[in-house]
């Protein structure tokens, strides 16, 4: 992984090697933090751009409140935090990640005896994990694990607690010679991938679950569904069985690190004769290019990162 030089920790840019944790830190042994993933794209007109900035920073804030988390800084101080780290790293394109947690203190299970401590941090990111969904698609498997229950902890925060259950499916699936986990909810019903929402296209209708599922509300299946939106089409929020998955003619998964990721196969069931569909491919290519700026449409999505 190619960091980009410095970290900013609590205020300050630091160098990378210098972004430092005490090993008795509470979020280490509690999982009480939460974060956010974003990406800086090299933008046609506007160079490196940060892809929906403000709204990634307001579902931190949201993500904290639901831990009753107060971070010690403004959304817009956070937003200019994370524009500085990029500015600071030199890259033009990289993975953006800002955590909030709490820090070194008191050992015990009460979180707020503790202080909030927040970090950004950013490296360059190679297609690596997501190469399979774009190019040849994704081999997925259904999960034994139950993705978390809303009514036992906050399945809509994006919480480091939360990525354990997801963790958990993505090993389980990589030992099996999958690329990917899909995750059923407790009711049996599609939820999401470990990391990554996830569509499906039967007879040109497309689905994808809805909040209710036990999702995490994605930023980029929100962008895919605006996206989907403006060219005159349309995406029902509906409940989906397995087996929805396996008759559809095609399988997408979204998210920040995965953009638009073909699925060609779940369990044994081969999806879109095995390789990435139409729409697929078509949403590929349109959410790129709203990411990188080449459709004006949502040149509003892009802050740009001034060196």
């Amino acid at each position: 992984m190619k960091e980009g030089g410095r970290i900013w920790m609590n205020g300050r840019l630091v160098p990378s090697g210098d972004a430092k944790v005490h090993v008795m830190t509470h979020s280490l042994h509690y999982a009480t933090a939460v974060f956010e993933g974003l990406r800086c794209y090299n933008a046609r007109g506007t160079g490196p751009s940060i892809f929906r900035l403000g709204d990634h920073v307001d579902r931190l804030f949201r993500s904290a409140g639901m831990y009753s988390m107060r971070i010690p800084y403004t959304r817009r101080q956070i937003a200019d935090a994370v524009a500085d780290t990029v500015r600071a790293s030199g890259l033009k394109e990289c993975y953006i990640r800002p955590i909030a947690y709490y820090g070194y203190g008191q050992m015990g299970l009460t979180p707020p005896r503790n202080c909030v401590d927040v970090a950004i941090a950013c490296w360059e990111w190679k297609m690596g994990e997501s190469k399979a969904g774009r190019v040849t698609g994704a081999s997925c498997k259904v999960s034994s694990w139950t993705r978390i229950d809303g009514r036992s902890q906050p399945a809509r925060a994006k919480a480091s607690a939360n990525y354990a259950n997801a963790a958990l499916a993505r090993t389980e699936a990589l030992e099996a010679g999958y690329d990917e986990a899909i995750m059923l909810n407790s009711a049996g019903k599609v939820a999401e991938g470990s990391a990554e929402n996830i569509f499906a296209v039967r007879g040109g209708a497309m689905t994808t679950p809805p909040a209710s599922a036990g999702i995490l509300e994605g930023i980029t299946r929100d962008s895919v569904m605006r996206i989907i939106e403006a060219d005159g089409g349309s995406v029902a929020e509906a409940d989906l069985d397995r087996e929805d998955l396996y008759a559809a003619d095609e399988v997408f998964m979204v998210g920040t690190a995965a953009e638009v990721k073909a699925v060609s196969r779940i369990d044994r069931v081969r999806i879109s004769g095995g390789r990435p569909g139409k729409a697929t491919r078509a949403l590929q290519k349109s959410f790129i290019g709203a990411a990188t700026g080449r459709d004006e449409r949502f040149a509003s999505w892009l802050t740009p990162v001034a060196r």
